[in-house]
């Protein structure tokens, strides 16, 4: 029991010091980089390239270790594991071989699909800010093999989803919010005690949810119609600093502050990308199956989902669970005491068909 207490310290430590340092990195970058000599802006750069990578995948293994230290045994995060594994792999492939493989130290800026980000729509324009500070350090064959990196990490995404679901991205692959609600969630919040969203809020989040999809979709499609030489009205470098005000106000401060206070789900709730991968999640026939054995009405998987999705009153009657807003973490199939529930897809439906029958027939 002490050693859970201080190994639940010390992921609180790492996530307090992951969450200052972006908020330092990040006005450092954004604002004072700009105007501060050229010699500070390299350095300045340097920090901010070791801290996304480097840095952050440490914290992403030794946090994934505390926290199934802390959560308990090996009979009951079974799912959970598959999370911090698949975002572990996930970190080691962007954060460090890639970056090391394409002399590309930014490649994180390429592993959220549109319609999240309009990045890589402004790799293509020459003019772009983006383009012109990334020029010099990448050069041509710098910036199209970032292209290519993000056109094959979209692909992975989508196929996956299509295989998988939502948990393929939101619970295996997210670097921006789906890691931290895994790695630190035992720390999370850093004041006061875990709290379910409230209905009120859930509403509002719901409204956000709509909201920061139609926002996403007007960028994407303003960048779409430039490129293609569609006369709009508007400076195309304004739209990508309110983009980018976007991203840090709504998106990155936003996300800790949930960190802080509510749960680390919070961004989940209206994360653009997430939005759009929960019709796919929707083509895949994405559900939580809640009749392998009788349901005890423990409430356990209310509890444990960070999505507050309803589960316990579907399982009571074994009905299926299909909700827009399910990352596909299947916490709640861990916390499951008599195994009634379990993550599934059309695809995974087919592959444990295909098993039952090899050991049927074996």
């Amino acid at each position: 029991m002490k050693s859970k207490s201080i190994e639940l310290k010390a992921l609180r430590t790492i996530l307090i010091t992951y969450i200052l340092l972006c908020i330092i990195i990040a006005g450092l970058n954004y604002g004072y980089a700009s105007q501060a000599s050229e010699e500070t802006a390299k350095f300045i750069r340097w920090f901010w390239h070791f801290y996304e990578n480097w840095v952050k995948t440490l914290f992403i293994i030794i946090c994934s270790f505390l926290t199934l230290r802390i959560v308990g045994s090996s009979e009951t995060t079974t799912m959970r594991k598959r999370n911090l594994i698949g975002f572990t792999v996930a970190a080691l492939v962007v954060h460090i071989f890639g970056p090391l493989i394409l002399n590309n130290f930014e490649l994180y800026f390429f592993t959220m699909p549109l319609p999240w980000t309009t990045t890589s729509l402004q790799l293509l324009y020459e003019n772009s800010s983006f383009y012109l500070s990334r020029f010099p350090i990448w050069g041509l064959t710098g910036i199209t093999s970032a292209l290519i990196f993000y056109i094959c990490y979209s692909i992975i995404v989508i196929l996956g989803t299509l295989l998988l679901g939502r948990r393929w991205q939101c619970s295996t692959l997210c670097l921006f919010n789906g890691f931290a609600a895994e790695v630190f969630d035992p720390a999370i919040p850093i004041t006061g005690k875990k709290r379910k969203i409230k209905p009120r809020n859930l509403k509002l989040l719901s409204m956000m949810r709509w909201v920061f999809l139609i926002i996403a979709i007007i960028f994407t499609a303003y960048w779409v119609m430039f490129l293609l030489g569609v006369q709009l009205p508007g400076n195309i470098h304004v739209i990508s600093k309110v983009e980018n005000y976007k991203y840090l106000v709504g998106e990155l401060f936003m996300a800790m502050f949930f960190w802080v206070a509510f749960i680390g789900r919070g961004y989940c709730y209206y994360c653009p990308l997430g939005t759009v991968l929960s019709f796919i999640g929707r083509a895949a026939d994405q559900k939580i199956v809640t009749n392998n054995t009788k349901c005890i009405q423990c409430n356990k998987c209310n509890l444990a989902c960070p999505m507050s999705i309803e589960i316990k009153g579907k399982a009571r009657d074994g009905e299926v669970v299909k909700d827009n807003k399910c990352v596909g973490c299947a916490h709640c199939v861990d916390a499951c005491p008599t195994k009634t529930l379990a993550y599934s897809t059309k695809f995974l439906d087919k592959v444990s068909r295909n098993k039952k029958k090899d050991k049927a027939l074996s």
